[in-house]
């Protein structure tokens, strides 16, 4: 059941003229635009006003129910819950963040850059100047029969003339070209917790996307990678120690752990297929994991 109040919400009479909600719509959109102060919920309110009363055929529609008081239990009723009649939000904007082995143990707070969609403010979001479409009558979609000679079939499918949007343009925005919105840079900081790892997933409300008059949320997808010689293994971490010659009489090398360097004792039978482990020294997350040095000869021969 309807409660919002379309021609109040833009302050203009039900026998208001197109160009007069247009107007009223431009004024409302810029006072109450999110960029410059307003309320997220008036400007999602506006909008919708505007999405209905500016096409003719969803205008007749929505008066309808003042001169049929019955029109509103038309129809099937649990054909409107399951083609979901309330508003839909806007979808998730995903992006994918690399993190390095060492960020993900030292928990950093990462400064993420990422392309933002928001409403273009020169045609408040409409595209440019809207007419409804004369194919389908502002509804996108046309209803076709088959037949077979046995019998026929009524099929409904999108309008071809509009595409489906129940509206053409008779003027396209320039800033936008018609695609409502414009894209900018954001950049945000986000908190890793201490094993961030791949997979793993931050939510951020309302910084994702515009879309039908409301802004979406971004989520931010973790990605590992390896970082100054580490990788992420689940709980352990992984240190990829790369000798020469030298480094094999030495009876000891240097781990630059992220907690502070450690020492460890090279072993007695060098075997470069077994790595060294000390328990504890990994990520501690669900549980302690270890660090495993990979011991890695490289160097040149000298011919």
């Amino acid at each position: 059941m309807r409660t919002e109040n379309y021609y109040q919400i833009l302050g203009v009479n039900e026998n208001a003229s197109q160009e007069d909600i247009k107007k009223a719509y431009r004024k409302l959109a810029m006072g109450h635009h999110p960029d410059k102060g307003g309320s997220d919920d008036m400007f999602k309110k506006i909008n919708e006003a505007y999405e209905t009363l500016s096409d003719v055929q969803k205008r007749r529609d929505y008066d309808s129910p003042k001169m049929d008081p019955f029109a509103g239990f038309r129809g099937d009723p649990f054909a409107d819950f399951f083609n979901g009649t309330r508003r839909r939000s806007a979808p998730d904007l995903v992006i994918e963040v690399d993190v390095g082995a060492i960020e993900s143990y030292n928990g950093v707070e990462k400064t993420v850059k990422y392309n933002r969609r928001h409403p273009c403010n020169t045609c408040s979001a409409t595209g440019g100047d809207r007419e409804t479409c004369s194919s389908c009558q502002g509804t996108g979609s046309v209803t076709k029969s088959y037949s077979n000679g046995f019998f026929s079939q009524m099929v409904q499918q999108p309008c071809g003339v509009c595409s489906g949007k129940g509206f053409k343009y008779k003027t396209i925005c320039h800033t936008c070209k018609g695609n409502t919105t414009i894209v900018k840079s954001e950049s945000v900081n986000v908190k890793l917790h201490h094993g961030a790892t791949n997979g793993q997933f931050y939510r951020m409300q309302g910084m994702g996307d515009y879309h039908g008059g409301t802004y979406g949320n971004v989520i931010f997808k973790i990605n590992s990678i390896p970082e100054g010689n580490f990788e992420k293994s689940g709980n352990d971490l992984i240190y990829n120690a790369f000798l020469d010659l030298d480094d094999l009489e030495k009876d000891s090398i240097d781990v630059p752990h992220p907690s502070g360097k450690l020492n460890l004792r090279m072993p007695e039978y060098f075997d470069s297929s077994k790595p060294l482990r000390v328990r504890g020294k990994g990520y501690t997350t669900d549980h302690s994991g270890d660090l495993y040095v990979k011991l890695i000869v490289k160097f040149k021969r000298i011919i």
